[in-house]
């Protein structure tokens, strides 16, 4: 608040991970965490707001080095993230799934499955389906950690996985843009408690900004002026977070 108060900008961090954040032809913020982000300070009265693209691993430790103000991207609340992040209250109730080779050759939709048949799996180093992988039974040794959804979705291409593991909304976008190589597989194939809440992040010491954020997002969500702003990135109504609160989902997730 110190910060804005003396002319500086709001500096928001994301990794390019389409459709959650990614940096547009002037690198101006888009992507539905962005522009919520970007219409909740709007309503707050703050404009003078920077775009800091990095790369996924890069966001929290920025955070915590003052680097960032806050953090968007597909940042999912969760239990081990809320030990030093401040989460925003939930801005998008989101599910998993797979892309596999078109056809689904192999028939995977769920990590049982593929622990059953000992498949490849990629995934996003850092992301939380790591842990739910190992959770379901999967190995680590079929497990192939990647730097980011491109990767993953190269890895799947390539034959060097059987299947990759993302957010749904990444792995519906995926499959429209390659549809003569990639199938993306139903959310609903996986564990309810697989279904993940994404937050923005703040610093802990950044609470006095962080309410007053939740209070312009209260107003915010939902609205007419945000479901239009986020219609262009696959945000649908059913991604409303609803009631679901955030300790609720840092003790839960």
């Amino acid at each position: 608040m110190d910060r804005i108060a003396a002319g500086e900008s709001v500096r928001i961090g994301f990794a390019a991970e389409p459709p959650f954040a990614f940096p547009g032809d002037k690198g101006e913020a888009l992507g539905f965490a962005n522009v919520i982000a970007v219409g909740t300070l709007e309503k707050m009265g703050y404009t003078n707001v920077e775009s800091v693209v990095t790369d996924w691993g890069g966001l929290v430790p920025a955070l915590a080095a003052s680097r960032l103000d806050i953090i968007t991207g597909g940042m999912y609340i969760l239990g081990e993230r809320c030990k030093s992040v401040s989460f925003s209250d939930p801005v998008a109730a989101v599910g998993d799934a797979f892309i596999v080779p078109k056809g689904n050759p192999k028939a995977l939709s769920t990590y049982a499955e593929v622990a059953a048949q000992g498949a490849m799996l990629a995934t996003v180093s850092g992301h939380n389906t790591n842990a739910a992988a190992i959770r379901e039974g999967v190995a680590e040794a079929n497990m192939m950690q990647l730097p980011g959804v491109t990767e993953v979705l190269a890895a799947v291409q390539a034959g060097r996985a059987d299947a990759g593991i993302m957010p749904a909304l990444s792995a519906i976008r995926m499959a429209a843009l390659n549809p003569d190589t990639i199938t993306a597989t139903e959310q609903t194939a996986l564990p309810e408690w697989t279904l993940s809440y994404v937050g923005l992040g703040f610093r802990p010491e950044d609470d006095d900004f962080r309410q007053a954020f939740n209070a312009a997002l209260k107003d915010y969500i939902g609205s007419d002026a945000m479901m239009a702003a986020v219609a262009p990135f696959e945000y649908l109504p059913s991604n409303l977070p609803g009631d679901v609160q955030t300790d609720w989902v840092c003790a839960n997730r």
